[in-house]
């Protein structure tokens, strides 16, 4: 099956972790973000699903995924969707299970990154909320970044089936998404995630040993797989890091 995946052109944000598992899945997929849009693809070919009144199941927002008929939205939704169908999920239901959840709270965690810089709210720029967003990112460097990333850490720690992975055995999408994580925190706060990954040996470890693999190094390599900048999640603002 040839998948389409949908979402905003000129960030990786949300969209990045389906991706991720895309290309390590070895799925064949059009990314309509990166087809022109006098080619079918761009906002325009996403409007029509979030608008279209033929729509029956519309999604909310991007990213989405059409499968054939399916049309899945919501991030950790596609995932628990593609990850039994590219081998990045457990065969057992707890195991899928568990890796949804992990999945989950990895949003909750992707959320307080983004509210860092946008404490009040998406509608208003940077500027306009620098100070509150100064003050909210100094509770999560110091409260909230050390409580995410210590719980990841433990749970590498107690999976009995292997000391690099979240769960099971193998990679699991899962992990994919967690190094995706490691790797904007690193963007967006250099100093203060360089500080508090000392004491995640694990999470270094998984986030190296993610972007080593063959088809992920491919990837990024490839020229699709879009820079950090400061229209996606994670936003470099000196000021913000600690």
């Amino acid at each position: 099956m040839r998948y389409e995946l949908y979402y905003w052109p000129g960030i990786q944000g949300r969209g990045e972790f389906v991706r991720l598992a895309l290309e390590e899945g070895g799925a064949d997929y059009r990314d309509l973000a990166l087809v022109p849009e006098e080619k079918g693809g761009g906002v325009p070919a996403m409007m029509k699903f979030l608008d279209g009144a033929e729509i029956a199941r519309p999604p909310f927002a991007p990213p989405f995924l059409k499968a054939g008929r399916r049309l899945i939205g919501q991030t950790a939704n596609i995932l628990l969707f593609l990850g039994p169908r590219l081998g990045l999920a457990p065969r057992d239901a707890d195991g899928r299970l568990w890796t949804h959840q992990l999945q989950l709270t990895i949003a909750d965690f992707v959320l307080e990154i983004h509210d860092t810089h946008h404490p009040i709210g998406g509608a208003f720029y940077y500027e306009e909320q620098k100070a509150a967003a100064m003050r909210r990112s100094r509770e999560f460097l110091a409260q909230r970044l050390p409580k995410f990333l210590g719980y990841f850490e433990r749970v590498i720690e107690r999976n009995a089936q292997s000391d690099q992975w979240l769960v099971g055995k193998q990679l699991s999408y899962a992990d994919l998404s967690m190094a995706q994580v490691v790797a904007g925190l690193r963007y967006a706060f250099p100093k203060a995630s360089k500080k508090a990954l000392r004491i995640c040996p694990g999470l270094r470890a998984l986030h190296d040993e993610v972007f080593a693999r063959s088809r992920i190094k491919r990837y990024a390599a490839s020229g699709r797989r879009l820079a950090f900048n400061n229209d996606g999640i994670f936003r470099r603002y000196p000021e913000l890091d600690a």
